[in-house]
């Protein structure tokens, strides 16, 4: 018996960015999780200033479990990217304007697209 799956595509104010992302994995990898950053001064708000992500699944203390796997922390942050977390802010400017005012946070959210175009 075969089922037709379908993904509706639903574009987002990260549309057109090729964003670049460091996973590190320690040597206890993965008894801890991979630390996980965009470039230093990435824009949202659950990214630290240093580019770290701050994603509750990536917390060693709490969230982590060995059993998460690659793809599941991609697709976490992914959905991060497009639905910050507001109850765990990782900057200040990011969390202000996301809470503040949401016009200017999805035009910064795609200006920030346009510094990082998709490889050709």
């Amino acid at each position: 018996m075969g089922e037709d799956v379908s993904i509706e595509y639903c574009p987002t104010d990260w549309d057109g960015g090729f964003f670049p992302l460091t996973l590190h994995f320690s040597e206890d990898y993965p008894s801890k999780p991979p630390k996980c950053k965009f470039p230093q001064g990435f824009f949202h708000p659950n990214v630290y200033p240093s580019g770290t992500v701050c994603l509750s699944i990536l917390n060693e203390d709490s969230g982590w479990r060995p059993a998460i796997t690659v793809k599941q922390i991609l697709v976490g942050i992914q959905d991060l990217l497009d639905q910050p977390n507001p109850a765990d802010p990782a900057q200040t400017d990011g969390y202000q304007l996301f809470i503040q005012e949401p016009t200017e946070y999805r035009r910064r959210v795609r200006q920030q697209a346009k510094q990082y175009p998709p490889l050709v």
